[in-house]
């Protein structure tokens, strides 16, 4: 089934919804609400959700480009990590709140970051292997103090019911996420900073033209392509995904967006640091997402012990653990 057709409509919905302006309205605390009913109103929220619990029953695959949507127009909230909640919810047999929901994986009485934790209404939270759903009522989530962030730390209470956790757990399944996310971001910076670059005129010619930052601009292109791929690797594996494919997916885009956000930077050079210019909204998410649920540090090391608990060679090892399909997981 070809399900290239979703992406169109979806990412109109989010033109519309998520401009430059609307997200700095909400990064300066601003109500959510507008946005939020716009992209509920999709019915996109469900797209991972099964058929028979009243859903889309997307595979990951499908849903990739839609996450990456989310990260090209830099949404201040956790319309990915909703998605990802319900599904969950419902194949557990849990009512399904409304609202923006976030992933946090902490023991009870731990506090953990959580990227747009304070436009949400609930946590999923996993503790010990056990998954359960929270509300967030006044003083569990708090500001980090980073300016423009709506990441919050969230207080983990401890869980009196839930339900087991997914293979690989949440932080998996949201490194997956910040993957696409970060891959999105990364492509729009990309256009970005060409635009400016063939606008931006010194010495008579747009420095676009100029050896040195063609240089610089491609191997940003290059970054941009494989955090793409690897994004589209990750979700192939199926959902939940195997921990390999996750591994992949997160360490090559978070490794690659210091080097776009960096970049971006370097080509608009004094106007790119500046408040008023949108390049900040997507540089300021890239490293976000880069430490969100695992850097590639993190996640380079479990790939590696994964590997080297596989006997063969490596190049086996990358056909089984990253091949498409439920199988892989």
């Amino acid at each position: 089934m070809d399900f290239s057709d979703l992406l169109e409509p979806f990412d109109r919905r989010l033109e519309a919804a998520s401009s430059p302006a609307a997200v700095r309205a909400i990064e300066g605390g601003g109500p959510a609400d507008a946005m939020w009913d716009a992209v509920a109103a999709s019915g996109f929220l469900d797209a991972l959700v099964p058929e028979a619990a009243g859903g889309f029953g997307l595979p990951a695959a499908a849903v990739q480009p839609l996450w990456q949507a989310l990260g090209r127009h830099a949404v201040p909230l956790p319309v990915g990590e909703t998605m990802i909640a319900r599904a969950l919810l419902a194949e557990a047999g849990v009512p399904i709140p409304d609202g923006p929901i976030v992933l946090a994986v902490a023991e009870a009485g731990q506090a953990v970051v959580a990227p747009c934790g304070l436009v949400a209404r609930h946590a999923l939270i996993e503790q010990g292997g056990k998954v359960g759903l929270v509300a967030l009522a006044p003083g569990m989530a708090a500001a980090t103090g980073v300016v423009g962030s709506l990441a919050a730390r969230i207080s983990c209470p401890p869980l009196s019911q839930g339900f087991a956790a997914p293979a690989a757990g949440l932080r998996a399944l949201g490194a997956l996420l910040r993957a696409a996310l970060i891959a999105g971001a990364a492509d729009r910076l990309v256009t970005m900073t060409a635009h400016y670059a063939n606008e931006r005129v010194q010495f008579g010619k747009p420095i676009g033209r100029q050896q040195a930052l063609q240089q610089q601009m491609a191997v940003m292109a290059e970054e941009a392509v494989a955090a793409r791929i690897a994004s589209q690797i990750g979700c192939a594996g199926g959902f939940p995904p195997s921990l390999a494919a996750v591994a992949t997916a997160k360490s090559v885009a978070s490794r690659a967006a210091a080097t776009i956000a960096a970049t971006a930077h370097a080509v608009h050079g004094a106007i790119g640091i500046s408040e008023e210019h949108d390049l900040q909204l997507f540089s300021r998410r890239l490293h976000e997402w880069r430490l969100a649920d695992g850097s590639e540090t993190y996640w380079n090391r479990l790939l590696g012990a994964a590997r080297l608990a596989k006997p063969g060679r490596s190049v086996d090892f990358v056909r089984t653990e990253l091949a498409s399909g439920p199988s892989a997981t």
